[in-house]
């Protein structure tokens, strides 16, 4: 089995809050991740993170779009 390995901008899921974001940091053991929307970061441990396909990372986009066009804030 191939470990996933988090590398800087990777849209990814967070399995275990069930969040998705952007990976912006490596600090210590930990990744920290931005929602896509923006906001605040969190710190994730790296097998807890699931890197998003295509499609996946294209509906979150769409996701936050659709939701400030609402004038939603996530």
């Amino acid at each position: 089995m191939t470990v996933y390995k988090p590398r800087l901008g990777d849209t990814v899921e967070d399995t275990r809050t069930k969040k998705v974001g952007r990976v912006m940091d490596h600090v210590g053991t930990y990744v920290q991740v931005r929602p896509i929307g923006g906001g605040t970061e969190w710190d994730s441990r790296p097998e807890d993170l699931r890197l998003l396909t295509a499609a996946e990372t294209l509906s979150a986009g769409i996701t936050v779009a659709n939701a400030r066009s609402r004038g939603e804030q996530l």
